[in-house]
């Protein structure tokens, strides 16, 4: 027989309320973790929020899109300067979650043209609040970049400055600082202008015309690259408004990366940068003669041989070794008939149209980085004899297309602008030589490319006329045997001028390309034959081989050798 014993029933109450305490404490438990585990999910979508909200803020950046910066377009509409949206990537360093050199060969990877792991390394561990990783990067790259997990890496959309045409006007554009201020050229000079709300984003017209601006860049390149020179600058004017339709100067920089550009790159030779620009000054000098009265064309000067004065010896490169007059002395671009022509001027005329040419101040255009020119303090005999043929005076080649477009169009200097100007709205400018002195300009100049020094600058059916120069670089104690600077200053057409065009060369060097001769006739020349040549009818010009300019009073003038025949 079994024997049962039953449990009381107060000990089974025991037992049941210790099992509910039990299940209390669990669930009390799983409360609290699930409050913790909630806790720290918002801990970290908080920090995410204020790293995307406040990485700007920590950068000290202020974003672009608070004020939308206007684009500037050339005189056709074409966009040269724009404002789009695009992508960031940047990083808070002190908030780095992960390895920093893990994250840095995977950025490297996909970014390897901003630089390697170390690179990366650097900026990842760098002692800063926030740095940017990418600066209008690709949606590609964004998504890319954020696969790599680390929370301190942070996207955003900002508006970033474009320049679409590459390095193409960079020194006329200029560029902007990484907080979107105008730094440079024409982005610096209308800053106010392109971030006034009232404006609406309206864009601004450059008188520049990309067409043009890409032949010049193209030749001028062409030609440094093959003569091997340090530098270069070339310019189209409007003779009759002051209109800079092509500015360029080499070696240039890209504004898309003005980081990648040295100090050389970003100098604007065309303003900034003051040469001696040798024979193109005896254009000058020929007017002031017929202006003051103290030649006319067909009075002639001694160059039978070399000039002394004091201790200076003027020679010509071209010695003619005869008695010239003024359309000879600019045909074989005589020193001696040049320097004897100045004489009589006399430095007071000499000066004074120099000064009216704007040789003693910057050049007068909008933009900000302007060379200062190099203006004699003593004014002695030979000062006056060799700023004659440019020695002893430097300008910018602004300074020179300027004075040109005076020689030429009547006899009018105006400021120039990069602006473009409006049908009837040219400045009224100031009168610096007669119209029949300019009239006589346009002959002997175009005489220059038909039977003298020029010939290499000719374009068919362009009538163009202009002048060599060749002066050799300023070093200390004197002048540099084996460097010079070579331009040709041009106009077209002659008959009925309307553009000036300024090729420069500084330091070319003796290659097959010149003929191995370093002279503006073998250099420069040639580049403004070609861009003429390429631009003209882009510009309005028809070429017309039936066309020229009259030189029938003129042409009896020049000496002929025996057999000689006229053009």
């Amino acid at each position: 027989m079994t024997l049962v014993v039953a449990r009381p029933v107060a000990h089974q109450r025991r037992t049941a309320g210790q099992r509910h305490a039990l299940v209390a404490i669990s669930h009390m438990r799983l409360m609290m973790l699930m409050l913790l585990f909630g806790a720290a999910v918002t801990l970290i979508i908080g920090r995410l929020f204020l790293l995307a909200l406040f990485a700007d803020g920590d950068a000290g950046a202020n974003r672009l899109t608070a004020s939308p910066r206007g684009d500037i377009v050339d005189r056709n509409g074409e966009p040269l300067a724009r404002t789009i949206d695009a992508w960031t990537i940047g990083v808070h360093p002190k908030k780095m979650l992960g390895d920093p050199m893990e994250v840095a060969q995977k950025l490297a990877e996909l970014m390897p043209e901003r630089g390697d792991q170390w690179f990366f390394h650097r900026l990842l561990t760098s002692d800063v609040s926030f740095t940017y990783l990418q600066r209008r990067a690709s949606p590609a790259l964004v998504e890319a970049v954020n696969a790599i997990g680390e929370p301190a890496i942070v996207f955003d959309r900002e508006t970033q400055r474009l320049y679409p045409q590459s390095t193409m006007a960079a020194h006329a554009l200029g560029f902007l600082s990484t907080d979107g201020k105008g730094m440079s050229g024409m982005e610096r000079v209308l800053d106010e202008q392109l971030t006034n709300p009232a404006l609406n984003g309206k864009p601004v017209a450059l008188s520049l015309d990309m067409r043009v601006q890409a032949a010049m860049e193209s030749e001028l390149s062409r030609a440094m690259l093959s003569m091997q020179a340090r530098g270069a600058a070339g310019l189209v004017l409007d003779a009759d408004t002051g209109e800079i339709v092509s500015m360029v100067s080499l070696p240039v920089f890209n504004p898309n990366r003005v980081g990648m550009a040295g100090t050389e790159e970003l100098r604007n030779n065309t303003v900034q940068s003051v040469y001696e620009l040798g024979s193109t000054f005896k254009v000058i000098t020929a007017a002031i003669a017929l202006e003051t009265g103290v030649a006319t064309v067909s009075r002639r000067f001694d160059a039978t041989a070399p000039l002394q004065v004091g201790r200076f010896r003027i020679k010509d490169d071209h010695a003619q070794n005869r008695w010239l007059n003024i359309p000879e002395m600019l045909m074989h671009s005589s020193n001696i008939a040049t320097a004897r022509i100045a004489d009589e001027i006399g430095p007071q005329r000499m000066q004074a149209m120099f000064r009216r040419l704007g040789f003693d101040t910057k050049p007068d255009v909008e933009l900000r980085e302007k060379g200062r020119p190099i203006w004699p303090s003593f004014w002695a005999r030979t000062t006056t004899m060799t700023t004659a043929y440019g020695h002893g005076i430097a300008v910018t080649p602004l300074h020179l297309a300027n004075a040109y477009a005076a020689m030429i169009n009547g006899g009018v200097w105006r400021p120039t602008t990069l602006l473009k100007v409006e049908p009837g709205r040219a400045p009224q400018g100031r009168r610096v030589i007669s119209e029949e002195t300019s009239r006589r300009m346009r002959q002997m100049m175009r005489l220059i490319v038909q039977e003298g020094t020029g010939k290499k600058a000719e374009a068919p059916g362009y009538r163009v006329g202009g002048k060599t120069g060749t002066a050799e670089v300023p070093q200390a104690g004197g002048y540099a045997k084996n460097a010079n600077v070579s331009t040709f200053a041009a106009a077209f057409p002659m008959d009925a001028p309307r553009y000036v065009v300024i090729a420069m060369m500084d330091s070319p060097k003796r290659v097959e390309a010149n003929q191995f001769q370093t002279t503006a006739a073998y250099t420069a020349a040639p580049v403004v034959s070609r861009v003429i040549a390429r631009t003209g009818a882009l510009l309005g010009v028809i070429p017309d081989d039936r066309r020229d300019v009259d030189q029938s009073d003129i042409m009896p003038l020049l000496w002929r050798a025996p057999g000689e025949k006229a053009h």
